[in-house]
């Protein structure tokens, strides 16, 4: 008769009507009691290996043989063991749904370190399943993780993560177009006048006397101003980006835990 956990592995597996499942590759022990509540068994159908409650198991001696409580089809259909060959809560959680186990009476009491030595009379009604002797230990093997049921409460607290995420804040666009305005321009000019300038003769004799109706003309000028426009370029123009450091204040609510003794006389708050 195995007196270790460990002794178990490698024994074949069957279900409730005989039918083998397959061989116990590894025991997940509850931390609380000691007792084994899942077996890890090889089925050769998938690749992870599948995960069988123990609770109600009947072990045979001889040859070494381990009959449970659950039917061999309820085992295919059964949440896989992860790669990591680790149960976490929720896993297990599922697992007691799919096998319809109750929580509180999943560990294999017959089995555990807690286990004593069976009367007689209980030996005789479990018949050559039933387990006497010495408890067995919880498994020290770093190969076997325990299903973990913790005796413990996890108080959790929401911490803020703060970062930065570049978003649109707005669109700029140059845009050119055209205006009219009036300019005042000073230009000099100069024009042509006449005047009558007049010179006395002194000497008679050095010109002649013309007697007789005449007439004289002359060509005056001035200046006209004249307007032309010419296109020039004046100055290029374009957007620069610049970036502006500052500083902004966020205010947010986060939730956190708090643990306090209950059946206590004192009001003790842990943080």
């Amino acid at each position: 008769m195995a007196q270790h956990v460990e002794d178990l592995i490698g024994d074949a597996v069957y279900d409730l009507g005989g039918a083998k499942i397959g061989k116990v590759k590894r025991v997940y022990v509850d931390n609380a009691s000691g007792a084994p509540t899942w077996a890890s068994v090889s089925t050769g159908l998938f690749s992870e290996d599948s995960l069988v409650p123990l609770a109600g198991a009947q072990l045979r001696q001889d040859p070494a043989e381990l009959q449970v409580r659950v039917h061999k089809e309820a085992v295919k259909t059964a949440p896989h063991l992860a790669h990591d060959g680790l149960i976490t809560q929720d896993s297990e959680n599922d697992l007691f749904i799919h096998y319809g186990v109750d929580p509180n009476r999943a560990g294999w009491e017959d089995y555990g370190r807690h286990a004593g030595t069976a009367t007689g009379e209980e030996a005789r009604a479990a018949g050559t399943a039933g387990v006497t002797g010495t408890a067995a230990p919880k498994p020290t093997t770093p190969d076997m993780p325990a299903s973990r049921r913790p005796d413990f409460l996890v108080r959790s607290e929401e911490r803020l993560n703060i970062g930065t995420r570049q978003e649109v804040s707005g669109r700029a666009r140059l845009h050119k177009y055209v205006v009219s305005e009036e300019q005042t321009v000073t230009v000099p000019t100069s024009h042509e006048e006449v005047h009558i300038e007049r010179e006395p003769i002194t000497d008679i004799s050095a010109l002649p006397a013309d007697f007789g109706e005449q007439e004289q003309e002359v060509t005056l000028h001035q200046d006209r101003v004249i307007v032309d426009k010419e296109m020039v370029p004046v100055e290029r123009v374009r957007l620069v980006i610049d970036q502006v450091e500052e500083e902004q204040s966020i205010t947010e609510t986060v939730r956190k835990e708090r643990i306090e003794i209950e059946g206590m006389d004192r009001d003790d708050k842990l943080r």
